[in-house]
């Protein structure tokens, strides 16, 4: 396996000055964007029993929206969330943490904003479910309560294997080798490590299988370190072991990683993106080792930080693991899940197939088409929210439809997307676009720039949606 190709970071202006001017202009695309947000009247309210009570598992971004949106359209719904933490940390833009662009606290989010809606709140743990009682009994302060619910809403999110990669554990990734793949303590940890490599040191980024949550993500991740390492460290290098040979916004992302980083592209990317990218550079520091090339991970030595895969070992300084997902695992405790590792639904409503009254959400749920992203949880959740409220007034759920964008950065202000629609089809749900999902090959500088902002916009702009 070769792994000493290097690529220079561009002359830039100053980092400081690039968060400086990103701040300024994603400020004034915020604002803008706020305007944008779904007015409650582009959703038919119904009327139903107030006393109806919706228990929700998981205050994520399906389980929040599915509150919020319940207490909007039917302010008499009984509306309760069971969240094991006292805030919401934003797994979306928290490898901007790892550059130092935001805080650990700015990526945490406060509950009040559901509160005021008349949400209940509840810190807990679920534990179990009893389908038949319609209860689920949660550890609350340490001790055991039950909740009754006329309909459950779950939103889980995913759980880590860890252990599937061989070498690994939770334990490691808590303590050393972490995976900051569910934004915390990995995140903050991950940035220590970063901060105290020496210059000169070897960033390996291990990506996981399909199907996973935030299909850019371990991309952009690599993507910014690399414009990081490149300001503070720059004979330092970026490697990412991949057992896949593409991903989502693939060709979009490698333009970006040739225009900032000098990157090469594979083919056949190589020929495709050819009209439109800058010279590569043989001083290039980000390396993409495809599953084809040997990229695959077969196991870790936590002792040396090396990682063997299919086509060598290679030793890190800072060893980050994505590792496999499934459903959480308390989708499993309930039996609500198949043996994909993920729970079936009714796609119309997002009724669990396993059990009736149960909607999932979210990450771990089977939604064909659509990505496991927190834009597609939002829109999940509030088609599952609408057709809650017209079960119970026992009217005909109307014809769903949803809709997601991932965004993704390849440098602090080169921003790209995918953007996709939904519909059932032959009881599936399919991408029915009607322009290309991709931003265009031959967007201009600027263009890349607009999106950067659009992508701070978003985030700012699903948390108020979402959370208040």
């Amino acid at each position: 396996m070769t792994m000493n190709t290097f690529c220079a970071l561009p002359p830039e202006s100053s980092h400081r000055q690039f968060v400086q001017r990103r701040r300024l202009l994603s400020a004034a695309a915020g604002a803008a964007a706020l305007t944008m947000l779904p007015a409650a009247s582009a959703f038919c309210a119904v009327n139903t029993q107030a006393s109806h009570r919706v228990l929700i598992v998981g205050g994520g971004v399906g389980g929040a929206t599915a509150a919020r949106y319940l207490k909007i359209w039917q302010p008499g719904l009984d509306v309760t969330v069971l969240e094991r933490n006292p805030n919401f940390i934003r797994h979306y833009g928290s490898s901007e943490h790892l550059t130092g662009a935001v805080s650990m606290a700015d990526l945490s989010v406060s509950y009040d904003g559901l509160r005021a809606h008349g949400v209940k709140v509840v810190q807990a743990v679920a534990q179990a479910l009893d389908p038949v009682k319609k209860v689920v009994a949660a550890s609350v302060n340490g001790s055991v309560q039950t909740f009754a619910y006329d309909s459950l809403i779950v939103s889980p999110g995913v759980e880590l294997l860890y252990d599937k990669l061989e070498g690994y554990s939770a334990e490691l990734a808590r303590t050393r080798i972490p995976s900051g793949w569910i934004a915390g303590e990995q995140t903050a940890l991950l940035r220590r490590q970063l901060l105290a490599m020496p210059d000169g040191g070897t960033v390996v980024l291990v990506a996981p299988p399909n199907p996973y949550r935030c299909p850019p993500g371990p991309y952009e991740r690599s993507a910014l370190i690399t414009e990081w390492l490149g300001h503070y460290k720059p004979r330092s290098r970026v490697v990412i072991l991949d057992p896949k040979n593409d991903f989502v916004t693939d060709e979009t992302m490698l333009l970006g990683w040739n225009h900032l980083y000098g990157f090469a592209p594979p083919e056949p990317y190589a020929q495709k993106l050819d009209p439109y990218m800058v010279e590569p550079k043989n001083t290039c520091r980000l390396q993409w080792i495809r599953e084809k090339e040997g990229g695959k991970p077969l196991s870790i030595d936590a002792g040396t930080l090396t990682v063997k895969a299919a086509g060598g070992s290679i030793k890190a300084d800072v060893l980050n693991i994505v590792p496999p997902m499934r459903a959480a695992a308390i989708a499993h405790t309930f039996g609500l899940t198949d043996a994909s590792g993920f729970c079936p639904i009714e796609r119309r409503t997002f009724e669990s197939t396993k059990i009736p009254d149960v909607y999932v959400l979210g990450d771990a749920s089977i939604a064909d088409a659509m990505p496991k992203s927190g834009y597609s949880a939002n829109t999940q959740a509030k088609t599952c929210a609408r057709a809650l409220l017209y079960k119970l007034s026992g009217e005909e759920v109307p014809e769903p439809a949803w809709s997601n964008t991932c965004y993704a950065l390849a440098g602090d202000d080169w921003g790209l997307f995918v953007a996709d629609t939904f519909r059932l089809v032959n009881g599936k749900i399919a991408r029915t676009n009607t322009r290309a999902r991709y931003q265009d090959l031959d967007a201009s500088r600027e263009q890349r720039r607009v999106a950067a902002r659009y992508l701070r916009a978003w985030m700012r702009t699903i948390t108020a949606d979402t959370f208040g």
